[in-house]
């Protein structure tokens, strides 16, 4: 099986942020994923099982989304020739919803969150015979964001500590790949999750799989009812710390991550900076911090500005 020669995400900017570093104390490294041509993250490990379902002879994808993973699919297929459908739940914005099907791809609302839509998406693949897009549960997608790591290894010296978002859990299995990969294999993770939709620290405390009965917060793009197996299993072999915020904490962190970065980034990438914002005791001792700023494309200046509205913080006028 060949891959496509050239790679559809871009290597990203290493930032050393002077701004977080005053305020937490610590030397922070911003990899700004942000930046992606996708607008997130997700195009490191989907456009690499995009290319190589095209390279198999698949001339179709389906694939479930809150709105970033859903993105890059629409942005790998339409760069592939492919067909795409993408399932969204209806807490997914009009805004995600326009930006992926301004890449061609159709969309489809389904269900109140996305393991709803994911239970569609695949039952439409397997109808039309469609190669389905997992937005965060497979290894290919573990191999590509493992280029996170590497490209960070060659702009920074070893960190104390690396803190990033979990939803699924997608994004923190390849890191922890890339961690080891490079060397880095004894530098502690900080997971973050919204407290409204902390399946991995479940998962954590019961040492299995668990689905959430129910999801609350505005970091829809980290709101999965379960992580994906693998993301437990790598607790039991790196020192991984699941911690969480409130979606006060994580939009608050979006706020002043604009003004100081002049970037705007998702609730769900605020969960991780909040981290780092209000001095959380998990980075504690850590000297040095690389934070991955995973992006998303469900934000702008107006939603920013209701998410404040919605949880009552108030913003200096």
């Amino acid at each position: 099986m060949t891959c496509t020669a050239k790679p559809l995400h871009v290597e990203t900017p290493l930032l050393e942020s002077r701004d977080l570093s005053r305020v937490s104390g610590k030397q922070v490294f911003l990899k700004m994923e942000c930046f992606q041509n996708a607008g997130s993250y997700k195009i490191r490990g989907i456009g690499l099982f995009c290319s190589r379902a095209r390279d198999a002879g698949r001339t179709r994808l389906v694939a479930s989304s809150a709105g970033n993973a859903g993105y890059a699919v629409a942005y790998a297929g339409n760069r592939l020739g492919m067909e795409v459908t993408v399932v969204v739940p209806e807490t997914t914005s009009q805004e995600a919803r326009e930006r992926i099907a301004s890449e061609g791809a159709q969309v489809r609302v389904f269900g109140s969150v996305w393991d709803d839509a994911d239970a569609y998406g695949r039952e439409l693949a397997e109808a039309s015979g469609a190669a389905y897009v997992h937005p965060f549960d497979h290894p290919t997608l573990w191999e590509g964001y493992r280029t996170l790591v590497r490209e960070a290894r060659a702009q920074m010296a070893r960190p104390d500590a690396v803190v990033l978002s979990v939803g699924g859990g997608g994004m923190m299995c390849g890191v922890l790949e890339g961690l080891h990969e490079v060397g880095w294999g004894d530098v502690p993770l900080v997971a973050v999750e919204p407290e409204g939709a902390a399946s991995y620290g479940a998962a954590l405390r019961s040492g299995r799989v668990v689905a959430l009965e129910r999801i609350s917060t505005v970091a829809t793009s980290l709101a999965t009812r379960r992580v994906t197996a693998e993301a437990v299993a790598w607790a039991g072999r790196h020192d991984v710390r699941a911690v969480t915020v409130s979606d006060v904490q994580a939009v608050s962190a979006c706020r002043r991550f604009a003004d100081d970065h002049r970037a705007l980034v998702e609730p769900a990438c605020g969960a991780t900076l909040a981290t780092l914002y209000d001095g959380h005791p998990a980075l504690a001792g850590a000297r040095s911090v690389l934070a991955v700023v995973c992006g998303g494309i469900g934000v702008s200046t107006v939603r920013l500005a209701q998410w404040e509205r919605d949880l009552g913080i108030c913003t200096a006028a």
